[in-house]
C-alpha cells in the first residue's frame, strides 16, 4: 500500500504523541512512539489498584495526575511530590509468586504484581493502601467486538481501545469558546491522547473511518472505532492537581453527542488495522477519508 495525500478527503500531520505508561498517572509526550498490537508500546501498562485488585484512577485520587513517569534506560522511574524517586525495571517479572488479578472496569485481566516497595511507594503518596501491577504480556484483552466488527482488537489497561485520537483543531475551538466565557485555556493533556493530528477541522477525527498514516514509506491503517466518552478526568489540572468544572461545563453546550445518546464526546477511539511493528513519529503525513457528516 503506497500513501498519496491527495487520495483522500482529508490530510494533515502527525503533531503530537503521548504515552501514559501507568493508568490516570502523567503522560508522556514522545517523539516517536512503536506501534504494538494493543497500541503505542508501554501505554496503559501499568496500573494503581486497592487491595482487591480494582483499578485506582484520577476520578477519585486527583493526584494520580502528579506522578510522572520516565524512562531512563530498562528502567521505569516514578517521581511524585514529597516522594523519593522509585525505579522499577521494565523487564518482565516472573509470574510465580507475581501473578495476580486486575479489574478494569467490568474486566478482570491476568496481570503481574510489581511488589512491596512499589506498593509502598504508591500506598504513602495516594494515602489509601494501593498496589502497583502490570499487564501480563501473555493475556490478550479483546476490545469490545460492537465496535471493532469482524476485527479481533486487543488492548491493555486502557479503558477499552487500545489507542485515542484528537486534533489540534478541536482543542482549539474548546479553548476558544473557553476565552470566550471568561475562563482559562486548557492543553491537550487533559484529554489523555495518543496521537494528536494537526491540520484538519473543528472533530474532523470524529468523521474519519480510516486513518492513514505515512510511516516512512510504509503506511498505518487506523480504524476511528467509537467516539470517547468523558467522564471528570478533564477538569482535573495536570499540573497541579486542582478540580475544576470549566471543561465537562463547556462541553456539555456542544459535545453532547447523539451516536452515545447524548453523552459528551471528545476524540476518537482507535484500533490497528495495519501497520502493527512500524513506528509513528511527530510529522508523520496522514490521510483519512470522511465517513459521515
Amino acid at each position: 500500500m503506497s500513501f498519496e495525500s491527495d487520495q483522500y478527503d482529508l490530510a494533515g500531520r502527525i503533531h503530537s504523541l503521548f504515552i501514559h505508561p501507568i493508568k490516570s498517572c502523567a503522560g508522556i509526550a514522545v517523539q516517536q512512539a512503536l506501534l504494538t498490537a494493543s497500541g503505542l508500546q508501554w501505554d496503559r501498562h501499568w496500573m494503581v489498584t486497592d487491595m482487591d485488585g480494582a483499578l485506582r484512577t484520577q476520578r477519585e485520587l486527583p493526584r494520580m495526575v502528579l506522578i510522572q513517569p520516565a524512562f531512563d534506560g530498562d528502567a521505569l522511574v516514578l517521581t511524585a511530590p514529597g516522594m523519593p524517586e522509585l525505579r522499577l525495571s521494565t523487564a518482565v517479572p516472573s509470574a510465580s509468586g507475581n501473578a495476580t488479578r486486575a479489574r478494569v472496569w467490568s474486566d478482570t485481566v491476568s496481570a503481574l504484581d510489581m511488589g512491596d516497595e512499589a506498593a509502598r511507594w504508591f500506598s504513602q503518596y495516594l494515602e489509601v493502601p494501593s498496589r502497583l501491577v502490570r499487564f501480563n504480556p501473555d493475556y490478550r484483552r479483546i476490545v469490545d467486538p460492537d465496535w471493532t466488527g469482524d476485527v479481533e482488537a486487543i488492548t491493555q489497561f486502557a479503558d477499552g481501545f487500545p489507542m485515542l485520537v484528537t486534533s489540534t483543531g478541536s482543542i482549539d475551538e474548546l479553548n476558544q469558546r473557553l476565552s470566550q466565557a471568561g475562563e482559562d485555556n486548557v492543553d491537550v493533556r487533559r484529554f489523555r491522547p495518543n496521537i494528536v493530528l494537526d491540520g484538519i477541522e473543528s472533530h474532523d477525527e470524529d468523521r474519519i473511518d480510516s486513518l492513514f498514516i505515512d510511516a516512512g514509506g510504509e503506511v498505518v491503517e487506523l480504524k476511528m472505532a467509537k467516539p470517547c466518552s468523558r467522564c471528570p478526568m478533564p477538569d482535573v489540572n495536570p499540573d497541579n492537581a486542582a478540580v475544576g468544572t470549566q471543561v465537562n461545563g463547556m462541553l456539555r453546550q456542544y459535545r453532547a453527542d447523539p451516536r452515545m445518546d447524548g453523552a459528551l464526546t471528545f476524540g476518537m477511539n482507535a484500533i490497528t488495522l495495519a501497520g502493527e511493528g512500524l513506528v509513528l513519529k511527530v510529522g508523520q503525513a496522514i490521510g483519512g477519508n470522511l465517513s459521515f457528516d
